[in-house]
């Protein structure tokens, strides 16, 4: 298994927030043997604490924690300025597809079930700190009244800045750059995720529908359009 390689001059910081002892250890020597800072957190309290003290580059976050769950937390960082676009994994034993559904509409980027391969989270990892990172020297795309900074990670409409998460950021970048083609949830998904990585199709909704919230205000047309039973598209909306 290959170390992290170029994501930045430093190591990236992983907030490791998980009451189980043992698991917190395995976490922190395997993400440390792939190249990552490890800090952590044993409630949900202290992880507010943690990145209040100095922001991570990822946070992978139980679900069922002390003093306040992972979900409350994932909750109370999405609505802080500061906050709203830092990636969050969530981590739980909690396996039904409600609860997936649960935390990606609370703002998690991304969901993982116990027991879970290591392997896997670490691609997982990866692919958030991707979509997360800054894009190298791409200038500017716009698309109707939708205006993307590829070099400065910015959105705007209207004038307007728009707020998005990594993961709703990279799936305009790829709509924007695509417009007017339509793609299908697993073209979505392998184009913002990866091939290597297993994410269940109705994740694409869920970010869709973020996506939708982000950037259309009051009175503006919805430039997203669905096409049923074939997927999503960039379009300019219908006079």
């Amino acid at each position: 298994m290959n170390k992290l390689t170029t994501l930045g001059s430093a190591k990236p910081t992983i907030l490791v927030v998980e009451d189980e002892v043992p698991l917190l250890t395995l976490l922190r020597y395997n993400l440390e043997k792939q190249g990552f800072r490890v800090e952590e957190a044993v409630d949900g309290n202290e992880a507010l604490a943690r990145v209040a003290e100095g922001r991570p580059d990822v946070v992978l976050l139980d679900w069922m924690l002390p003093t306040l769950s992972g979900i409350e937390v994932c909750r109370q960082l999405r609505r802080r300025p500061a906050t709203r676009d830092l990636p969050i994994i969530m981590v739980t034993a909690r396996t039904e597809d409600q609860d997936a559904v649960r935390a990606l509409d609370i703002g998690a980027d991304d969901y993982v079930a116990k027991p879970f391969a290591m392997d896997a989270l670490l691609a997982r990892i990866r692919a958030v700190l991707r979509r997360a990172g800054t894009v190298a020297q791409k200038g500017q795309v716009s698309f109707f009244d939708l205006m993307m900074d590829q070099d400065a990670h910015r959105v705007m409409r209207n004038g307007r800045m728009l707020h998005l998460g990594p993961t709703e950021y990279r799936m305009l970048e790829f709509l924007m750059t695509h417009p007017g083609r339509v793609f299908s949830r697993e073209q979505l998904l392998d184009a913002i995720w990866g091939r290597d990585i297993h994410v269940e199709p109705r994740t694409v909704d869920v970010h869709i529908r973020r996506l939708r919230k982000a950037i259309n205000g009051p009175g503006e047309a919805d430039v997203v359009r669905t096409v049923r039973s074939a997927g999503y598209a960039l379009d300019r909306p219908e006079a």
